[in-house]
């Protein structure tokens, strides 16, 4: 004799719908909480962003023409 003993989870509550005004407020509360950077802070972050940028690209760069020559070898393909 078997018997089935689980319990099903309770439903989730359901969200209060609130309107675009509300969630406008909303998002202007949380837009003031925002520390915003520095002119100077936004330049150095923006200098450091390219130049990783650039750092990857390079890499990427080289090991694809590295890949590229070693298939050129080994299959003999010519361009």
């Amino acid at each position: 004799m078997a018997t089935d003993n689980t319990k099903k989870a309770p439903a989730a509550p359901k969200k209060e719908k609130r309107s675009l005004k509300e969630y406008m407020k909303g998002v202007r509360l949380e837009m003031r909480k925002v520390i915003w950077p520095t002119k100077k802070e936004l330049v150095n972050f923006s200098v450091v962003v390219i130049a990783v940028c650039a750092f990857f690209a390079l890499g990427f760069w080289a090991v694809d023409s590295a890949v590229l020559a070693t298939l050129r070898e080994v299959l003999g393909i010519t361009m």
